[in-house]
C-alpha cells in the first residue's frame, strides 16, 4: 500500500509540475531562438555526417572505464566490512582493466585523434 502511495504521489506531482511550466511560460519565438547554434557561426555541413571511427572507439573506452568506477566506488566505502576473498576478487578485477587500459595505451587507441 506504501509504494501504491508513493507512485500515485509521483506521478500526480510530475504531472503537476509539468501543468505548472506549461501554464506559466511565455512562448516567444524569433527566429534567432529557433535557429539551430553552432558555436555562433551558421550550421556547417550536414547534420548527418559520418564519424571517424575513432571517435566511437573513444565513446566506447569512455564507458567502460566510466563502469569501472561505479564498480569500484561501492566497493570503496564498504572496504572495512569485504572478506579476504571479496577484496582479492576485486584486485583482480582492477588488474584486469589495468592490463586492458595498458593494451589500449600501447595499441594507439588512445593517443590517435583522427577525428
Amino acid at each position: 500500500m506504501t509504494y501504491l502511495v508513493y507512485i500515485v504521489f509521483t506521478i500526480v506531482l510530475t504531472v503537476g509540475l509539468i501543468l505548472v511550466g506549461y501554464l506559466l511560460s511565455q512562448v516567444q519565438t524569433d527566429s534567432e531562438k529557433v535557429s539551430p547554434y553552432e558555436c555562433g557561426f551558421e550550421p556547417l555541413g550536414d547534420a548527418r555526417q559520418k564519424f571517424d571511427v575513432s571517435f566511437y572507439l573513444i565513446a566506447i573506452l569512455f564507458i567502460i572505464f566510466d563502469l569501472e568506477v561505479v564498480f569500484v566506488l561501492p566497493f570503496a566505502s564498504v572496504i572495512h566490512n569485504v572478506s579476504f576473498l571479496g577484496f582479492w576478487v576485486t584486485i583482480i578485477f582492477l588488474i584486469i582493466l589495468t592490463i586492458g587500459f595498458i593494451y589500449e595505451f600501447i595499441s594507439g587507441a588512445i593517443t590517435e585523434t583522427n577525428y
